[in-house]
């Protein structure tokens, strides 16, 4: 969101306080969480032993538990929407499957949450009792295709474009397969089979979620099936209202007046009405254009046409689209559920075909990815922080039916992949407290070298200024195997690097620094855009800008000439003819003119 938090130091805002509330809300002490012994000798078995006791179809059961929690126990720690373990069983305001079957399998709570296995089987409870509840003759469907309708149910979407989303995204994991990891590292295999679902099974209509105040379910959003909470314009419009009143958005005629090239994502630090409560009070000067809950309902704040206060950034602001999602950054662990990446893959698949934005991490950014306003206020936000899947996000879009970008040849690049960070990291891109997409630099050809300096004390987990973020490519001039003996591959890149030493503190300076990256995790030589060179002036450092702009620009940092980055894409400066290069300077985006570039390929 517009107001956060800048590594542990708290902005005294009301948002700031929604976000402490939701953290002491979700945090569990840091005490460790007891074990249970595993209730069959494997996953493999679990499945099986689940598919016959409740006559599921075991192919569904491998199906949901890969779809929602990737495998994982999570640690039993809970998703955004309160559900726990593979099957995603819920305890929320508007469904308890968790008790449910709690109660139905006589366990635990505790056990369901913590044990594979029961969690399965609980699944597999759930699962029956949504197959009978649409069944006249109470009984189990009798093909595969026909559990559609139980599965719809078993999503707990709120609206029945949500549900059909959840289904199709099970049968398309039914029809591809799968194979992965759990948590213990035993591989679990699902082989692809020929099956479309039986849509007449679903339910014609979904459980509804209570609309705000302020909203309205009147199908006149810029986005189908949208909750209308369209912020009216003599209230809240900064071109409408009276001199000097408080406002949250600019009034414009995208992307007419500005082309939009960027999507932004946002997590709330908080409930959706908490988000909702703030951006209807102009006081707050923040706003978004889509907020995504939980449980997939999604609520349009402001018309795509006009511009945010989201991004903090105003060059970013006109030219994004903002997606707020419920979720934290910090405790991302306590994971986005596949409803709400789902229902968000489907909005941000619609940005993209309407807007003719690539479908890359380039422009589908984070927000702490984007440059700081100004350089009083770097280093700008973190979220949705390190444990957003970045890899599986793309592919639901993708699934959307939009393409790829093609890549190209590009030499000496490095395009990191979700699979690792500062420490080990789970087989299938699980959120887990020690599973994260940052990763991390060194001072030397060694992870033995020591951290590059940080901004924060080293203990803040969103802090960005020693790492970069998955699914963006940099350019390498040196690679070595670690002589510590970790297997990580470290490359030698330039990097835009704050030091507290400097004057002032958030400038940034280009050096050379070493990034680990362990096997697997990276594809080399393969990306976007242009490998550039910086053109020093008379020997000077380049400047680096924090948005392609003349007027009302700062410089976040400098490189020396001869710096070499990859720049993912170009712009026309707005009223110019002036073309500016964006570049991968560290973790976040900046911004060079043509005029102090050259494209080496």
């Amino acid at each position: 969101m517009q107001h956060g938090r800048l590594f542990h130091k708290w902005l005294f805002t009301p948002c700031s306080a929604l976000m402490l509330l939701g953290l002491l809300l979700l945090t569990r002490g840091g005490q460790a969480l007891p074990a249970y012994a595993a209730s069959a000798p494997s996953a493999e078995q679990a499945f099986a032993q689940a598919a016959h006791e409740f006559a599921v179809p075991v192919s569904l059961l491998k199906a949901i538990c890969y779809l929602e929690g990737h495998l994982s126990t999570h640690q039993g720690a809970p998703s955004v929407d309160h559900g726990y373990g593979c099957m995603h069983l819920v305890k929320n305001g508007h469904a308890d499957t968790l008790d449910s079957a709690a109660q139905k399998l006589g366990v635990s709570v505790r056990q369901l949450q913590l044990d594979l296995a029961t969690n399965i089987r609980g699944g597999a409870a759930i699962l029956r009792q949504d197959a009978l509840r649409l069944s006249q003759a109470q009984q189990t469907p009798p093909a595969l295709a026909d559990w559609a309708g139980a599965v719809a149910l078993y999503s707990n979407a709120t609206t029945p474009s949500v549900a059909r989303l959840y289904v199709d995204a099970v049968y398309k994991l039914l029809n591809t397969g799968f194979s992965g990891q759990t948590d213990s590292g035993e591989t679990v295999t699902l082989a692809p089979q020929a099956v479309t679902p039986n849509l007449s099974t679903i339910p014609h209509t979904a459980t509804t979620t209570t609309i705000p105040a302020g909203c309205s379910n009147d199908g006149k959003t810029d986005y189908p099936g949208a909750i209308d909470c369209i912020l009216p314009p003599a209230t809240f419009d900064c071109n409408t209202v009276p001199n000097n009143a408080p406002c949250n958005y600019d009034s414009a005629n995208r992307p007419t007046d500005f082309a939009i090239t960027d999507v932004v994502i946002h997590d709330t630090e908080g409930s959706a009405q908490s988000a909702l409560d703030v951006f209807q009070d102009p006081t707050f000067a923040a706003s978004t254009h889509y907020l995504v809950d939980t449980d997939g309902t999604v609520y349009q704040i402001l018309h795509e046409q006009d511009i945010a206060f989201q991004a903090g950034n105003f060059w970013y602001n006109e030219h994004s689209v903002g997606i707020e999602h419920v979720g934290f950054d910090a405790t991302g662990f306590q994971w986005y559920n596949a409803t709400e990446y789902l229902a968000s893959a489907k909005l941000t698949a619609y940005l993209l075909k309407r807007y003719n934005i690539p479908l890359d991490h380039d422009h589908i950014v984070s927000h702490g990815t984007i440059p700081s306003p100004t350089l009083a206020t770097s280093p700008n936000h973190v979220d949705p922080g390190p444990y957003w899947l970045w890899t599986y996000y793309e592919n639901l879009i993708h699934q959307q039916g939009i393409a790829f970008p093609k890549q190209k040849s590009l030499a000496h690049t490095v395009t990191i992949l979700p699979q690792t960070g500062k420490r080990p990291f789970g087989k299938n891109g699980t959120e887990t407290p020690a599973n994260f997409n940052f990763f991390y630099l060194y001072q030397g050809p060694s992870t033995a070298s020591g951290l590059i300096p940080q901004l924060g004390d080293g203990t803040d987990i969103t802090d960005v200024t020693d790492n970069v973020e998955a699914n963006i490519t940099y350019y390498y001039t040196r690679k070595v195997k670690d002589p510590a003996g970790t297997g990580d591959t470290l490359y030698e890149i330039w990097y835009g690097e704050q030091d507290q030493a400097i004057t002032p503190a958030f400038f940034a300076h280009a050096q050379q620094v070493w990034l680990a990256v362990p096997a697997g995790a990276a594809v080399e030589g393969r990306g976007i855009g242009h490998v550039v060179r910086l053109i020093s002036s008379g020997g000077s450092p380049v400047a680096i800008y924090g948005r392609p702009t003349t007027a009302s620009q700062y410089n976040t940092g400098d490189a020396p000439g001869g710096a070499i980055f990859v720049s993912a894409y170009t712009v026309i400066e707005d009223g110019t003819s002036n073309l500016w290069y964006e570049i991968n300077y560290n973790h976040r985006q900046a911004w060079v003119p043509a005029s102090e570039v050259a494209v080496i390929a």
